[in-house]
C-alpha cells in the first residue's frame, strides 16, 4: 500500500477532505523525523514506538579491495510494534491465508 493509497482511505472512512489528510500524513512525518533527529523517541501507544538504535562500531570487510573499514559508532531508526499491534497481526485470518504452505 502506498502513501497515497493510505490518504484515500483515511478520507473515505473519515469523510475529510484528502488535501487536508495529506498535510496532516505529511506533518505526523515531518514530526517523527525532526523529533528522531533531536534524539528523541516517539510512543504511540496500542501502536509502537518510533526509536533511535546505537550501532556499535565495527570493523567491515570490502571483499572487492581486500580491505578493512571502520565503521563507527551511529544511531539507525527504527520501529518497535505494541504487543497489541503484533497480536492483531497474529491472529489475522487475512495473512494465515496470504501465508505460503509448507
Amino acid at each position: 500500500m502506498t502513501k497515497a493509497e493510505v490518504i484515500t482511505k483515511i478520507s473515505d472512512k473519515t469523510g475529510i477532505q484528502k488535501d487536508d489528510v495529506t498535510q496532516t500524513i505529511e506533518a505526523f512525518f515531518k514530526v517523527v523525523k525532526d523529533s528522531m533527529a533531536d534524539g528523541d523517541n516517539i510512543y504511540v501507544r496500542g501502536f509502537g514506538s518510533f526509536v533511535n538504535k546505537k550501532r556499535a562500531k565495527k570493523i567491515a570487510r570490502n571483499i572487492s579491495k581486500n580491505t578493512a573499514i571502520v565503521i563507527e559508532e551511529h544511531y539507525v531508526p527504527s520501529f518497535k510494534p505494541s504487543k497489541v499491534f503484533i497480536e492483531k497481526i497474529k491472529n489475522s485470518k487475512k495473512i494465515k491465508e496470504l501465508a505460503p504452505q509448507d
